[in-house]
């Protein structure tokens, strides 16, 4: 492939829900400007987009492919993102380096809840985008009546730019466009009249058309309000600048898997979508506080890591694209988030699995480099002389938990650096070590998401994972004030161990512990007190009456007795652990669980049974609202009860409710729940006993 300067390059990424025909397009796409010799198909694993093993072997996409295609002198870098939600940190990354968005709507589906999230991250990166009405092939497809589930899903403003020519399985036979008003049948390679019965349709939409072009430049709207006639030429120049303001969507026909309407729409891409230098310039972090970056070769050299793979045979793929300056194989970067020098060695383009060696990446490209050995997603690459940092996106929360070990002792080592270049390749994806429960916790945004990094971690970093539903992280505290004390005392020839501690343990409003002497007259030497707050920090930590941490207390040493042979640090820590526990019961202890706020996005159709269901789940219910044409619920709701929330609410909306959850604070575990909670820590301690 040969070189493309800046302004000859698009950034488009395709987005939608899933199963809306984006991979599909993207090989036609590829079988129509000659990349490929046949068109590939996801049944039998032979598309360009989707090559990696689990994608084959699953059917839908996982990750962002990167197919680069050549047309009419442009060079359109296409971003095949994944329409499964558990997978939205894929689209997200895309769109931060795209220029523009293709957002594909099945013809017989309409507008879905993947729609809806593709719209409004559209919307949330400023990015132009075109409305593809996809799959008019298809037997009960229905052009007007999607439009009109868009429509109600967002308040995008849409304006048709193309019309079907039929509609629904062999009656589609290309599209009619307005901008020239001709017909074009199959691929759209050649133009035709517009048949008899389809003009009027055509000449009002036309109307529309024009008038929508007209808004994007003053002086076009004024010349329109007078009366005057707007020559094709205004028009298409009204049309891209309106598009790339964002004033309006244009709506646009396909059949990728029957090739039809391929070249209007790749001429559109290059005719309206802007080339990386017409973009508003990028906003950078320097050295001297805020900087824009103008998309040029002749700029400093900056450029965003949005995403990384693992390879078995490569290694490590960083894909960037540049945002300032050009980059060359063979030369040193700096890396700026890690404070690092990286060198990089053959800079290639890559075509789903193909790499295509360059020597020169220019401004607004998106290329990729093997081996880096620092870089991760999200990083900036630039000059050491001129040291910037450009954004990152803000990624989803993690909804979804598990916990993982290793499966057998060669696994184990490798654990914590798997589960970290898991998650330096996916930015949805988090892992932590829960220190209440002792369990490693992988979160990611749904059981497909975690299963799939499960099996990369086996097939990529030759690391087997178990999984299971990981322990709610309970604390414990009191309620009142107790009092105890403790003797210890052994003797077994020779010098032995005495110390008695009298501990008095108190609710702390504020702060987790605090530790306090009170012993007056020397009845404890002050030389014992650390050890016996490490006895009472040794409790803590592994709890008094289920085994979780203990939290928001005070404990005071009142008094105690010392031997001047006998009492020895070990002692006293002893005698502390012990009468801390005898305080501890004492003292009205409860259990503590973490309540999340929680948002759930459903059709209004599903919330009677959403709101059914959170009755269920101890649920405090925040507040309703509606969000275009979405039933919107907050509630706080217990951890415990939403370990499964993810697939409950699939099964519930049948795919179409959304939520995000974040932690709140902790509240008291009501005493039946408490009860069952300390029963199965009881007996899991006492199975480890028999083990």
């Amino acid at each position: 492939m040969k070189e493309y300067t800046t302004e000859n390059i698009r950034n488009v990424v395709l987005a939608s829900h899933s199963s809306s025909g984006k991979t599909v397009l993207v090989e036609a796409f590829a079988h129509f400007t000659s990349v490929t010799t046949r068109l590939g198909k996801i049944q039998d694993g032979s598309t360009i987009a989707d090559f990696e093993e689990e994608e084959v072997r699953r059917g839908i996409s996982l990750s962002t492919a990167v197919v680069p295609i050549e047309y009419k002198n442009c060079k359109i870098n296409i971003l095949d993102t994944p329409g499964y939600t558990d997978f939205v940190g894929e689209m997200i990354s895309a769109m931060r380096v795209a220029d523009g968005v293709l957002i594909l709507v099945d013809a017989v589906a309409g507008a879905e809840v993947g729609t809806e999230v593709a719209i409004n991250y559209a919307e949330k990166f400023n990015l132009p985008r075109f409305i593809v009405v996809n799959k008019m092939d298809r037997e009960n497809a229905n052009f007007y009546k999607t439009i009109e589930t868009i429509a109600e899903a967002s308040q995008m403003r849409l304006i048709n730019v193309q019309l079907p020519l039929g509609e629904g399985g062999q009656a589609f036979k290309g599209v009619i466009d307005l901008l020239t008003m001709k017909a074009y049948r199959g691929d759209g390679k050649q133009a035709s009249e517009i048949p008899a019965g389809l003009v009027d349709d055509a000449e009002t939409a036309r109307m529309a058309l024009i008038e929508a072009a007209a808004e994007g430049e003053d002086a076009l709207l004024e010349k329109y309000l007078e009366g005057a006639e707007l020559s094709a030429e205004e028009i298409a120049r009204g049309l891209r600048k309106a598009v790339q303001a964002g004033a309006f969507a244009p709506v646009f026909v396909a059949a990728g898997g029957a090739e039809i309407g391929l070249a209007p729409l790749l001429d559109s891409i290059v005719g309206l979508f802007p080339s990386p230098a017409d973009v508003p310039p990028a906003k950078a972090d320097g050295s001297n506080g805020e900087e824009e970056l103008r998309c040029s070769d002749s700029g400093p050299m900056a450029a965003y890591v949005w995403k990384t793979t693992a390879d078995p045979f490569v290694g490590k793929i960083t894909y960037f694209r540049i945002y300032s300056g050009v980059v060359n194989s063979d030369t040193k970067v700096w890396n700026q988030t890690k404070k690092t020098e990286e060198r990089f060695g053959t800079i290639s383009l890559i075509r789903g699995k193909d790499q295509i060696p360059m020597k020169n990446i220019h401004s607004g490209d998106i290329a990729a480099v093997p081996k880096l050995s620092a870089t991760a997603t999200g990083d900036t690459l630039c000059d050491r002389s001129h040291a910037i940092s450009l954004f990152v996106p803000d990624y989803p929360n993690a909804l979804y938990r598990v916990a993982v070990s290793p499966k057998t002792q060669a696994d184990a080592g490798k654990l914590s650096p798997t589960l970290t270049r898991l998650c330096e390749e996916d930015m949805t994806l988090s892992w932590n070590q829960e220190q209440s429960t002792n369990q490693t916790i992988l979160k990611g945004m749904g059981d497909q998401h975690i299963d799939v990094a499960i099996r990369k971690a086996e097939t990529k970093f030759q690391t087997n994972l178990l999984t299971i539903e990981p322990k709610v992280p309970y604390l414990e505290t009191i309620n009142k004030i107790g009092q105890a004390q403790y003797r210890h005392k052994k003797q077994s020839g020779g010098s032995g161990q005495f110390g008695e501690v009298h501990l008095r343990v108190e609710p702390l409003p504020e702060g987790d512990f605090e530790f306090v002497n009170e012993v007056f007259g020397g009845a404890v030497s002050s030389s014992y007190m650390p050890a016996i707050e490490k006895g009472v920090r040794s409790v803590m930590k592994n709890g008094v009456i289920a085994g979780y941490p203990v939290i928001k207390i005070k404990v005071a040493v009142t008094d105690g007795k010392e031997h001047p042979v006998d009492s020895k640090p070990v002692a006293f820590e002893i005698a502390a652990r012990e009468c801390f526990k005898l305080a501890f019961k004492e003292a009205k202890p409860v259990l503590m669980e973490p309540i999340m706020n929680v948002r759930i996005t459903v059709p209004e159709a599903n919330m009677g049974d959403v709101l059914g269901d959170l009755n269920t789940k101890r649920a405090k219910v925040q507040g309703m609202d509606t969000d275009h044409g979405r039933s919107v619920v907050t509630a706080q709701v217990p951890m415990a009860e939403m370990q499964k929330y993810t697939a409950e609410l699939r099964s519930i909306t049948g795919g179409r409710g959304i939520f995000a959850m974040e932690l709140s604070h902790y509240e008291v575990v009501p005493n039946n729940v408490a009860q069952e909670v300390v029963a199965a820590r009881q007996k899991e301690l006492e199975a480890r006993k028999e083990e």
